[in-house]
């Protein structure tokens, strides 16, 4: 019987490419789907090509070459779970079961504990990309036993996207669900990416009356400097696009941004560990309004926006700040990212290397930017940096543009277009900078008050003394 070197659990757009990805390296794979029809049709539709068709995971198992490696593309939840429970039995100690799919990190971490116990590894992997990018060349995030990913490792070079210095996109990022909350953080990244350059698109098309065509070359122009990144490159071409009619498509697109729940996983473990993540939450925040559509329709009846609107004419210093504003949101959504990476990193014991995160984002990917260069050279030198916004090249980008997103964020809110990330990355720039915060006094005093929770008092940056009570202030002595 013909022997594969790694098995491939699931045909959809995402495991057959994979599949395909793997092969053209020089690999022979094994294929099993859970519809027996589909998977005839993908090696059939593949033939010539090094691809074994299996019809139930014994079959798959009795075709990889030990210590096998299965990598599994399906739904998460649910049918994951049951594969494996499935697969358990027949595996021997060694083996190493990789989960490619969008997986909540947590469960990850369960997985890993429970086929530890077996000595089967299990590796939760991030993919990104798309399915372009699983057929050619993704962003891969791996996490699980060391020993099983060195194993798997000399694939996961061949087949990850690589950077423009060579270097294959894929880390190992540390033990159980390590590789997940990676991936987690890179899509609430993508969420706010998007949300902004949608933004930025409002104002120039409905605030300052320019139109798709024009739009469309303002972010052709600006991908060619700092802002160049795969998601300003495909906006940049889909603006261009138009139906039969001449109609811009994204005239006739329905306004519902829609959301596969990763940006809302970042959201929550952000809130669980206590940092700041505001940018990624209002993006998703936005989509969960996008939906709200009949209401919008309902509330625009019965709600006012500003008393007057002002059409904004659109010279090159409007222009020239959109474009500032663009770089200073995504610079504040990374720098947010990165942060909840660090609190991630200590809380689960995980020790990321964030340089090395930097380089996996550089290609293949769909947050793939020009500037991730500078972040990985910022962890380079300084890898404790708390934050991003106190590498001096990042420092220096916030200072130089802040003016500009305070400009345009209130250019928006004058006259009334929802700009929730951009007004987040501003007033999040504003608070990070402030080292006194009156409000948080003002909050911490009424806890006390109604919560008897007590306060600290204040020797300049730093706590001073224990902590006391605003009762006890009239026996106090300060």
């Amino acid at each position: 019987m013909k022997q594969a070197n790694i098995g491939v659990i699931g045909v959809a757009p995402m495991g057959s490419n994979l599949a395909l990805n793997i092969e053209s390296r020089g690999y022979t794979v094994a294929v099993w789907n859970r519809t027996g029809s589909k998977t005839k049709r993908f090696v059939q539709k593949n033939a010539g090509k090094n691809l074994i068709a299996t019809y139930s995971l014994q079959d798959l198992v009795k075709t990889i070459k030990k210590p096998r490696n299965i990598v599994m593309m399906i739904k998460a939840g649910k049918p994951t779970d049951i594969v494996i429970n499935n697969l358990i039995p027949l595996l021997d100690k060694g083996d190493t079961l990789i989960d490619g799919g969008n997986t909540p990190f947590k469960d990850t971490i369960a997985r890993n504990k429970k086929l530890d116990k077996s000595g089967i590894n299990f590796i939760g992997m991030g993919v990104s990309g798309g399915t372009s990018g699983a057929r050619f060349g993704p962003a891969l995030m791996p996490g699980g036993q060391y020993s099983a990913y060195k194993n798997i490792k000399p694939i996961l070079d061949k087949i990850a996207a690589k950077t423009p210095d060579g270097r294959p996109t894929e880390i190992y990022c540390g033990p159980n669900g390590a590789g997940h909350y990676v991936k987690m953080v890179h899509n609430g990244i993508e969420y706010a990416d998007e949300e902004l350059i949608g933004e930025t698109y409002t104002i120039l098309r409905h605030l300052c009356g320019l139109d798709v065509d024009k739009i469309a070359a303002i972010f052709k122009k600006w991908n060619k400097g700092e802002l160049d990144s795969y998601l300003i490159d495909i906006f940049a071409n889909l603006l261009a696009k138009k139906d039969k009619k001449g109609t811009p498509v994204i005239d006739i697109i329905l306004d519902e941004a829609e959301n596969k729940g990763t940006g809302k996983w970042s959201s929550e473990d952000a809130l669980n560990l206590g940092v700041p993540q505001s940018i990624i939450t209002e993006a998703v925040y936005a989509r969960f309004v996008s939906m709200l559509k009949e209401e919008r329709a309902a509330a625009k009846k019965v709600l006012n926006g500003p008393s007057k609107d002002e059409m904004v004419k659109p010279t090159a210093d409007v222009v020239e700040n959109c474009r500032k504003a663009l770089y200073f949101g995504k610079v504040i959504s990374y720098a947010q990212g990165f942060e909840q990476l660090r609190f991630a990193s200590k809380y689960y014991n995980w020790n990321y290397h964030f340089d090395q995160i930097a380089v996996d984002w550089e290609a293949g990917c769909i947050i793939r930017a020009k500037l991730l260069q500078p972040i990985e050279q910022a962890f380079k030198k300084n890898p404790k940096l708390p934050n991003l916004l106190l590498d001096p090249y990042f420092a220096g980008v916030a200072n130089k543009y802040q003016d500009a997103a305070r400009k345009i964020s209130a250019l928006a809110m004058r006259n009334g277009v929802a700009i929730p990330c951009f007004s987040s990355a501003v007033s999040y720039f504003d608070e990070y900078r402030t080292p006194l915060s009156p409000n948080a006094a003002c909050i911490q005093m009424m806890r006390d008050t109604f919560g008897d929770h007590g306060v600290f008092f204040r020797n300049d940056i730093h706590r001073q003394g224990t902590r006391l009570h605003l009762s006890d202030l009239e026996n106090s002595d300060k």
